[in-house]
C-alpha cells in the first residue's frame, strides 16, 4: 500500500523567475521583485524555514494491515535553524548541522541494510488484537483460561512480522531496481517502505506493488499448510488459522486498485504503460482510490448487517454496529487522504524539474567585512539586491550576512554593526552552482542544511544568495498548480 507525504506548509508566493542577463559577479541578474533591503522579509520565515520535503519520499509501500494511509509525518528533513541563531550574536559558525536521521520509533534491526522502526501506535494496535483475539480463543479454547492473552500477544506479534515480510518485499524488489529505501516503519495499520524515488518504468513499478501482496499470499498458504499438519482446535492449529486468514486480508485488501493502496500503484504502472504518462496514471488510480474510500464507508457497515461477512445478524448489537462504523470512517479516511496526497506528490514531481537555483536566487552585492550594516545596505538599495556576500581583499566570498540577523539589529544600531558579525561562514556545501534544478537542487541543499546559500557560476562568480525560505515557497506554488 502506498502512502505519500507532503510538503511542509508554508505561506506566500514564491519570487517571480528573473530573466537571465549574464553572469557577472554578485550583479548577475537583475531581481524581479521592486529593490528592496534584505530586512524586507519576514525574519521567522528565515530563521527557521524547513526545506520542504522530497517529493520521491512518499512513494511508500504499505501492506494494509498497511491500512495507515493518513500521511506519515513528513520524513524529518535537516534544517538550520537554532546554530544560526546563535551565530547571530557570535557571527561564527563552526559547520553546517547534520541532517537528524528520521525517527521511527524503536529501532529493531537493519535487514539488507534498512532501518525497521516500531512506531508507539504498533503497542496500541497489539494490546488491541491480544484483547479480540483473546476473547475468541475464550469461546474457542476456554481451557486456556488467563493464558489465552499471553497466545494472543503471540499472534500479534506474529502477524506483525508477517507485515514486515510484505514490506520486505518491497524493499527487495526496490533494492534490486536500484532504488535508495529509507526505512520501514510498522505502525497503526499496518507497514510503511519508504522508498525515496519512483520507479523509472511502468513494468518496474508494477513489479515493485505486486511483491508485497505476492508475499501475503505466499505466506497464507504456508500457514494453511501448516494447519494440515496439527491438530484442529489446538493453539497451533488455531494460530496458524488465524495468521492464515490475516494474511490473505492483508493481500486481498492491498490488491483493491486505488491509491494509496498496492493495487492502486499497480493501477497506476497500467495506465502510464498505456498513455505514457505517468501523472495520468496517478490521477486515475487515486480517483479510483476516492471511490474506494467511499464504498468502504458505506459498504463495510452494511456487509456486516447484513451477514455476508460470516456473522448471524441476530447477534450483531447496537456496539458491534458502533465499532464497524467506526472502523469504517477511519479506514475510508485514511484511503482517501492517501489518494489525495498521491496526487498532490505526482503534481509536484511533476513540476520539480521547474525548480531552478538560477530563477529562484536572489541578487546579491559583495562587501567587506568591516563594512556598516547601513552601508550595506544602502548599496544593497541602489543595486536592487537583496543579500549580502561578505568578500575578502581579492573578492573572493567568504561568509553570508544572514537576513534573520539582519532583522535583529534595529535600526539606529546599524551604523555601528559591522556584516562581519552578522555573517556565516561559507562551507563547501554551501557553495550552489547556478545551474541546479530539480532533484538535483533538492539532494545538494539536503545535503548541507542552512538558512542562505552562495550561488555561483560553472567559473566560481559570484551569482548571488538562494534562500531556504524562497525554495520553500516555490515548492508550496508547485503543489497549487494544476497539472
Amino acid at each position: 500500500m502506498d502512502e505519500s507525504g507532503q510538503p511542509q506548509s508554508g505561506t506566500g508566493e514564491a519570487t517571480p523567475p528573473a530573466e537571465d542577463t549574464g553572469g557577472h559577479p554578485a550583479q548577475a541578474r537583475p531581481d524581479s521583485a521592486a529593490p528592496s533591503t534584505p530586512t524586507q522579509e519576514s525574519a521567522a520565515a528565515s530563521s527557521s524555514q524547513q526545506p520542504p520535503q522530497d517529493p520521491r519520499d512518499p512513494a511508500p509501500h504499505q501492506a494494509p494491515a498497511d491500512r495507515d494511509g493518513s500521511p506519515a509525518a513528513p520524513p524529518a528533513r535537516a534544517h538550520d535553524t537554532h546554530p544560526d541563531r546563535a551565530a547571530a550574536t557570535s557571527g561564527k559558525r563552526k559547520g553546517p548541522a547534520k541532517p537528524p536521521s528520521p525517527r521511527g520509533g524503536i529501532l529493531m534491526g537493519r535487514p539488507f541494510g534498512v532501518p525497521v522502526y516500531v512506531a508507539p501506535s504498533w503497542f496500541l494496535v497489539a494490546a488491541l488484537i491480544t484483547w479480540v483475539f483473546g476473547g475468541q480463543l475464550d469461546r474457542v479454547l476456554p481451557a486456556l483460561g488467563a493464558a489465552r492473552y499471553l497466545v494472543s500477544l503471540f499472534f500479534a506479534v506474529a502477524f506483525y512480522a508477517s507485515v514486515l515480510v510484505h514490506e520486505l518485499a518491497h524493499v527487495v524488489a526496490a533494492l534490486r531496481f536500484k532504488l535508495p529505501v529509507r526505512r520501514i516503519q510498522l505502525q497503526f495499520f499496518g507497514g510503511v517502505s519508504e522508498i525515496e524515488k519512483e520507479s523509472e518504468t511502468p513494468g518496474r513499478e508494477f513489479v515493485l506493488a505486486f511483491v508485497g501482496p505476492l508475499l501475503s499470499l505466499v505466506l497464507s498458504g504456508v500457514f494453511y499448510l501448516g494447519m494440515t499438519a496439527v491438530e484442529p482446535g489446538t493453539v497451533p492449529g488455531v494460530l496458524l488459522a488465524g495468521l492464515m486468514v490475516s494474511n490473505l486480508i492483508v493481500a486481498v485488501f492491498n490488491l483493491l486498485p486505488g491509491l494509496p493502496l498496492d493495487g492502486g500503484r499497480m493501477l497506476r504502472a497500467v495506465v502510464w504503460k498505456i498513455t505514457g504518462k505517468p501523472m495520468s496514471g496517478t490521477v486515475a488510480a487515486a480517483w479510483v482510490g476516492r471511490a474506494l474510500a467511499v464504498t468502504v464507508l458505506i459498504g463495510l457497515p452494511l456487509l456486516t448487517q447484513s451477514g455476508a461477512l460470516g456473522e448471524n445478524t441476530e447477534d450483531v448489537s447496537g456496539m458491534d454496529t458502533v465499532t464497524d462504523a467506526l472502523l469504517a470512517a477511519i479506514l475510508a479516511a485514511i484511503i482517501w487522504t492517501g489518494a489525495g496526497n498521491s496526487l498532490r506528490m505526482a503534481r509536484l514531481r511533476e513540476h520539480l524539474p521547474d525548480l531552478r537555483a538560477r530563477t529562484l536566487t536572489r541578487r546579491a552585492v559583495p562587501v567587506a567585512a568591516t563594512t556598516p550594516l547601513s552601508e550595506a545596505l544602502r548599496r544593497a538599495n541602489e543595486s536592487g539586491a537583496r543579500a549580502l556576500v561578505v568578500v575578502d581583499a581579492d573578492g573572493d566570498p567568504r561568509s553570508l550576512v544572514r537576513e534573520a540577523a539582519i532583522v535583529g539589529v534595529p535600526e539606529h544600531r546599524r551604523p555601528w554593526v559591522t556584516v562581519g558579525g552578522l555573517a556565516q561562514d561559507l562551507t563547501d556545501g554551501m557553495r550552489v552552482s547556478a545551474e541546479l534544478a530539480g532533484e538535483d537542487l533538492l539532494d545538494t541543499l539536503r545535503a548541507t542544511p542552512a538558512t542562505e546559500y552562495l550561488v555561483v557560476e560553472e567559473d566560481g562568480a559570484i551569482y548571488g544568495v538562494l534562500s531556504a525560505a524562497d525554495v520553500e515557497r516555490a515548492f508550496v506554488k508547485a503543489m497549487a498548480r494544476p497539472s
